[in-house]
């Protein structure tokens, strides 16, 4: 089936010229290379009332009539859905997530993701914009990074236990860094595998020891079964690490980021909070595990609308 484009301003600019010198339909269709039913449509939809055709007007008239046959938002102001999207959003819930908790608890009064984004889009719920609580899903970039890897590992990803790669318990983390500008230090994340649990760190600078501190703190109280790191020069201490846990670390194949999959989307929702630049200086481990907590208490999708909390058990 061929596509179908209005007419344009210039458009009906020569079809008012056409018909002013008294082109058939034929003619004018052959002229501005459409179908003679479009051509006929045009002039009997866009003429005004005494059967007149001029461009301005039939301009004027196709613009109200888009405008009258805009589909209405069903998310009214007053009403339950309008709250409850509204509330759920100020705590950075995911349209999708949204969408699918509601229709979960209502399944006669059900709403798509899409409804909802574009109501975030046009405003209507006011104090919340794309750009504030919505996370942008855009094609992932990834830095360039040295060809020659400074790390030796002892295990890598194809030694890892099968219960890890098949998250069929908790314990077994995928670990990397989300780094500020240059010089303004980091965050260490962790994500478990089967829960998507986040365990974050702040650490003023790159170097392998401070970033082995920061890892400790991440890990206080908690023992890691397995962690599946990148090949940075910032994990030099993996050895140290390894008794520091009482666990083992294991590295993924060199510029293969989709290994470690589930870090790096968490990663992505983390720079929601702190976008590219930042000075993680200036924050304290306090500060940070508020927006960790935040995510953590967001149901997810893969989790069947449980949150990262409700699924976590690890000794």
């Amino acid at each position: 089936m061929k596509s179908y484009n209005h007419f344009t301003p210039n458009e009906r600019e020569c079809l008012y010229l056409l018909l002013k010198n008294n082109y058939s339909i034929t003619q004018i269709a052959k002229e501005l290379g459409r179908d003679k039913s479009t051509i006929s449509r045009e002039i009997r939809r866009n003429s005004d009332g005494n059967g007149n055709y001029t461009p301005f007007d039939a301009h004027m008239l196709y613009l109200i009539r888009r405008n009258e046959c805009k589909r209405k938002s069903r998310i009214k102001r007053s009403s339950r859905l309008y709250k409850y999207i509204k509330d759920k959003l100020r705590k950075f819930w995911s349209p999708e997530v949204i969408s699918e908790s509601w229709n979960k608890s209502n399944p006669d009064d059900r709403i798509s993701f899409s409804t909802i984004y574009n109501a975030v889009k046009n405003g209507l719920f006011d104090g919340i914009t794309v750009q504030t609580h919505l996370r942008r899903r855009g094609k992932k970039k990834y830095g360039k990074r040295s060809r020659f890897c400074t790390i030796q590992p002892e295990h890598t990803i194809h030694e890892r236990p099968k219960k890890a790669e098949k998250r069929s318990e908790c314990g077994h983390f995928e670990g990397d860094t989300v780094r500020g500008a240059v010089g303004k230090g980091c965050i260490v994340t962790f994500v478990d595998r089967k829960s998507r649990k986040l365990l974050s760190a702040v650490s003023k600078d790159m170097s392998s020891k401070s970033v082995y501190d920061a890892i400790l703190r991440a890990f206080k109280g908690i023992h890691p079964k397995s962690i599946t790191l990148d090949n940075g020069s910032e994990f030099a201490l993996f050895k140290q690490l390894e008794k520091a846990l009482d666990t083992t670390v294991y590295f993924a194949d060199p510029h293969s980021p989709w290994q470690r999959g589930s870090n790096e989307n968490i990663n992505d929702c983390l720079r929601f909070f702190f976008p590219k630049g930042f000075d993680f200086r200036t924050l304290s481990d306090e500060q940070l595990n508020k927006v960790v907590d935040i995510i953590n208490s967001r149901p997810r999708l893969c989790l069947n609308l449980f949150s990262p909390n409700r699924i976590f058990r690890c000794t």
